[in-house]
């Protein structure tokens, strides 16, 4: 089968200089402590929750705040509140299948990789202790950029610091794995190849955000170093 082929039920490959991850919902999913989080701050605004979880997903939270109640939108707020997410229920969140494998073959082969999520520095601090995840390489969290996903600020930035960073310099596409529509638009528009995973939104909304290739999760991502030292990315069962 060809290296771009696409056909679902396929299997398609492709080499990468480096590869930027998005985190909830492409590594994790937190939905129980999420929908808690927000079910709690929609009491202390006198809101419906509901409203906020149909547009949450994959924004910053301050620029959810920012709609919601201009008053709460800074740092300080947003870091304390989504500090105590990972510590709120019981079950918190779950490894979305063969991320933890995908963590630890992009370390073990020293590939280039960067966490860019929406989340704070504290929620995404939380989350690593707490599951005890393989740590990125870099890491590019809300507090960094001025626009959150879907400006293509966050991946645009940490693509150009991965590139720079390459040993050699050879193969300039970098791969960006994602769930949100808005994350998609946001890689493809730094220029990323996008690999979408099924686990928090349709195929269909996936693909017409523009995702190059969709899976179920990361149990269909295998990684592989050519004898040319180029790092390549097996997707297989595309959706």
């Amino acid at each position: 089968m060809s290296p771009e082929s696409n056909v679902p039920g396929g299997t398609a490959s492709h080499v990468f200089a480096g590869v930027l991850l998005d985190f909830d919902g492409t590594i994790i999913d937190s939905t129980e402590a999420i929908v808690e989080n927000w079910r709690l701050v929609a009491l202390e605004l006198g809101v419906d929750h509901q409203e906020i979880l149909r547009t949450s997903h994959g924004r910053r939270s301050i620029d959810v705040l920012q709609q919601l109640d201009p008053t709460k939108a800074n740092w300080e707020y947003v870091s304390a509140m989504e500090g105590r997410v990972p510590f709120l229920c019981k079950t918190p969140a779950v490894e979305v299948p063969g991320a933890r494998r995908l963590l630890e073959s992009l370390n073990k082969y020293q590939i280039l990789n960067a966490i860019v999520t929406s989340g704070t520095r504290a929620l995404l601090d939380g989350w690593l202790k707490v599951l005890q995840l393989p740590q990125p390489r870099e890491i590019t969290v809300a507090e960094d950029v001025k626009l959150g996903k879907p400006d293509p600020e966050g991946y645009s930035k940490a693509r150009t610091k991965l590139l720079l960073s390459q040993r050699e310099k050879g193969c300039r596409d970098v791969l960006v794995m994602e769930d949100a529509p808005a994350g998609i638009r946001a890689g493809k528009a730094a220029e990323c190849k996008v690999l979408a995973v099924a686990t928090t939104h349709s195929v269909e909304e996936l693909k017409a955000a523009g995702a190059d290739w969709v899976v179920k999760d990361h149990q269909s991502v295998e990684v592989e170093v050519g004898p040319d030292g180029s790092f390549r990315f097996n997707f297989h069962g595309l959706l």
